[in-house]
């Protein structure tokens, strides 16, 4: 059973402001909306060092001897032999390839940690425990915070397990702290000169930087090749034997997607704004061409948005969801690729 979220401590520091998620459905209970500045505080991602508090996320604990190979048979992720530490993004997917659980991961020491949203964190760990069988392996759920640091980095390596990141367009590291320890070690990366960075403007940074959150972004049909994101951090496209590989291997070698992630540009004069889930469609039409994902407002481009969008309609210029105008970000449609390889192999033995 999912846990109540657990109020941050940071929410304490000047200017904290929550926000209910009834209010804005991207918004997260229990951690900092923004600090007072919630355009402004976006800034800081490119100019100094932010310090955003994702608190909110959960965290499931691996260990044992069997605990590399473990996940590895159950994951994405290429997990055996990994360096150490290691910092990456794993999906879990079932047989016909579709995205269930979507985490990030760090190898640390004898550790590996599994932290995710909320809303994937029952399933998941559900899903682990009944994988144990034989293994050697203990499942925990510790009590520990994820603080992310984002922008300028320091050069001097925390005192507890991180990971560096490159999920976002700047540098980004995730500290895992113990959830006691949070307002000690936020409030010693301030004094060092971080600053105190709302969840939107993350949030913002996230969607421009194309990089899904599973429960706002995808849907049930979606898999691994929709976003680019998920393939290139979630996915190790040289490892086989997990739920779903043979999905991966055959969009990866033989076609592609149906369906992309792409940047939207929203209309800022509409009087409301689309909703995560809402269809989008071509003007004068009610046949969905896609499906709004996190809608948020960024500091240089307004009100911005991701779509899981058709492969055929991501050139349309007569896009909209409910009454307010799309714009699709002709930078985030993906590069017609080359022929696959293995349609390139089946081409050559029909003698095309």
């Amino acid at each position: 059973m999912q846990q109540n979220h657990v109020s941050s401590p940071l929410l304490n520091l000047p200017g904290a402001t929550e926000c209910d998620p009834g209010d804005d459905p991207i918004a997260v209970a229990g951690v900092a909306w923004h600090y007072g500045n919630p355009l402004g505080e976006q800034r800081a991602f490119e100019t100094s060092l932010a310090l955003v508090d994702r608190s909110h996320r959960r965290v499931i604990a691996v260990e044992g001897e069997d605990g590399p190979s473990f996940l590895n048979n159950l994951l994405s992720q290429k997990l055996v032999d990994a360096p150490v530490p290691f910092g990456a993004q794993a999906l879990d997917l079932d047989a016909q390839g579709r995205v269930l659980h979507q985490m990030d991961v760090l190898v640390w020491e004898n550790t590996i940690y599994l932290d995710c949203e909320p809303e994937d964190f029952d399933g998941l760990l559900d899903y682990l425990n009944k994988m144990v069988f034989w293994s050697k392996v203990e499942i925990s759920t510790p009590d520990i915070a994820v603080l992310t640091l984002a922008g300028v980095l320091p050069e001097v390596e925390p005192a507890v397990p991180y990971r560096r990141m490159d999920l976002l367009a700047v540098p980004s590291m995730d500290l895992l702290v113990p959830r006691e320890d949070v307002l000690e070690v936020a409030g010693e990366l301030i004094a060092q000169g971080a600053q105190a960075v709302g969840l939107m403007a993350y949030q913002a940074e996230r969607v421009r930087a194309l990089a899904p959150v599973r429960h706002l972004d995808l849907d049930s049909k979606s898999i691994p090749h929709e976003s680019s994101s998920l393939l290139n951090h979630g996915v190790h496209l040289h490892k086989g034997c997990y739920r779903g590989q043979e999905t991966v291997a055959r969009v990866e070698n033989l076609g592609r997607s149906p369906r992309v992630l792409v940047l939207l540009h929203l209309d800022g004069s509409a009087p409301t704004l689309p909703v995560p889930g809402d269809a989008i469609t071509a003007a004068g039409s009610s046949r969905a061409l896609g499906r709004v994902g996190t809608v948020v407002h960024d500091h240089e481009f307004g009100p911005i948005a991701l779509g899981l969008l058709k492969r055929s309609a991501v050139q349309r210029k007569d896009l909209q969801a409910g009454d307010v105008a799309v714009a699709v970000d002709p930078d985030s449609i993906p590069k017609e690729e080359a022929t696959p390889a293995g349609r390139q192999a089946i081409e050559r033995l029909q003698g095309k």
